[in-house]
């Protein structure tokens, strides 16, 4: 039954055995993983590297990173565990006194435990308030917080930009008459608005009609694409010679942003890295049977010279 599985049995983390196979954990390595999450990668790069290899984790979510330590904590003082963005990493790893490391893996998707937990606000599929901030002790504002300010012109670019929205202009006026009368407060009432505005026979057939707009607002609310520039930014420096970075996408966007980061130190005089995937690495039928989450994920990777 669902109800008696643990929260590692409900979270598959995507491309698992892609990602170990291009980081190639040994003993003695030293490990980043920069988006630990519920620590499933984490614990397959500690398994492999076994019986020194070293993990340091960073995360943004305090209760998604409470459970991995739960999780890792059989791996003693093999692991060392922040709650931090890494954006910061650069910051992180210095002030830590971490690094070099042998391999670096950011997967840049949400587990389903953020996905599932409706008081978190990330999805339509469980009514919950209009939150999707990845940290919430932090200083970003939640999602209906933004769409009570934004301006319809500014809504409609984000859901073009950030959503790639073919009817972006139409959901964001709908949202701001909307807001006129009631505020904005909950996914279903968001999700509602959405598909409201949308043409019934425009409706997307493989994913729901709020898909993108959710989306839109879950980046702009957590400033995802610019964290992630910053965080890729100074990467490669922390990583031995040899040393190889593995990056997991789940949208155009990111993956836009993967591509041009890993070419551009491959394209460097003399290159930082050698690209180890010319085309990313996408899950297998078998993998996307067992996990429809991971359908839009992509892996790049390289290794440093």
């Amino acid at each position: 039954m669902e109800g008696d599985l643990t929260i590692e049995d409900r979270h598959l983390p995507v491309l698992l055995e892609e990602a170990v196979a291009v980081l190639q954990p040994r003993s003695g390595g030293r490990y980043l993983d920069a988006t630990v999450g519920l620590g499933g990668h984490a614990e397959a790069i500690l398994i492999g590297s076994a019986p020194a290899g070293r993990l340091y984790g960073i995360d943004r979510d305090a209760e998604t990173l409470a459970l991995a330590g739960s999780r890792l904590g059989r791996f003693g003082s093999r692991v060392e565990l922040h709650q931090a963005d890494f954006a910061a990493l650069d910051t992180i790893a210095a002030a830590n006194g971490w690094g070099p490391f042998d391999g670096m893996v950011f997967d840049l998707g949400f587990s389903s435990f953020q996905l599932d937990n409706a008081s978190r606000g990330f999805s339509f599929m469980k009514d919950g308030p209009l939150d999707m901030r990845m940290d919430r002790q932090g200083d970003d504002k939640s999602a209906a917080e933004l769409l009570a300010r934004i301006s319809e012109r500014e809504l409609a670019r984000l859901l073009q930009d950030y959503g790639e929205e073919r009817w972006a202009r139409r959901i964001a006026a709908r949202i701001v008459q909307e807001r006129q009368s009631r505020p904005l407060t909950s996914t279903a009432q968001l999700a509602r608005v959405v598909a409201s505005a949308v043409p019934r026979r425009a409706w997307p057939r493989r994913i729901h009609v709020a898909t993108r707009t959710f989306q839109a607002v879950r980046i702009a609310v957590n400033n995802e694409l610019a964290r992630l520039r910053r965080g890729l930014q100074d990467a490669v420096k922390w990583l031995t010679t040899g040393g190889r970075i593995c990056i997991i996408s789940f949208h155009s966007l990111e993956d836009r942003i993967v591509k041009e980061t890993l070419r551009g130190w491959a394209r460097s005089d003399p290159p930082r890295v050698h690209l180890l995937t010319k085309r990313p690495v996408v899950p297998t039928e078998r993998e996307m049977k067992a996990n429809p989450r991971a359908r839009s994920a992509k892996l790049r990777a390289a290794e440093r010279c």
